[in-house]
């Protein structure tokens, strides 16, 4: 795992992306999770967005539910996330039998830009949506590597949570 760790690192720098500002945990149980990761990363900002729509693995919109939870670790955000319904990347973890650490996001200012250059070096895009002109978010997998990549290009200041 910390030979991938270090690939990863060379890959992200080699690449030119910023740093990651986000850890993503997948979760069964948002309130349970928030209990336990409280002392470590909060506290917690709940978020529930309700029902939302994105393209997932290229095909059309479709629905999805999540709750979100928000902490924090110095400048990294930690994000809890739990799957509540639809085709998601969160689903698929889960029912994978995976719990926990799931994706690493970066702050990008041009999605499409980066959606082609890891796709150069084995990256496709497996959940996208554009939200408005200023803001769109992608999920990126490698096959036969772990990792997944989040962009989140949000071009007037902060994302809303």
């Amino acid at each position: 795992m910390a030979e991938l760790a270090a690939q990863t690192q060379q890959m992200v720098e080699k690449l030119g992306l910023p740093a990651p500002d986000q850890i993503g945990f997948v979760v069964k149980d948002l309130e349970k999770a928030i209990a336990q990761y409280d002392p470590l990363f909060g506290p917690f900002n709940k978020v529930d967005h309700g029902p939302q729509a994105a393209s997932y693995r290229g095909g059309p919109r479709s629905d999805y539910t999540l709750k979100f939870g928000f902490g924090r670790i110095g400048e990294l955000e930690i994000e809890l996330i739990e799957w509540v319904s639809g085709d998601t990347p969160h689903r698929d973890f889960l029912e994978a039998g995976h719990e926990g650490m799931h994706h690493i996001r970066f702050r990008v200012d041009d999605v499409g830009f980066w959606q082609d250059k890891l796709a150069s070096v084995g990256f496709e895009t497996v959940w996208f949506d554009r939200l408005s002109p200023e803001i769109a978010y992608a999920y990126l997998e490698r096959k036969g590597d772990p990792l997944v990549l989040e962009l989140l290009e949000f071009r007037n200041g902060n994302p809303p949570v």
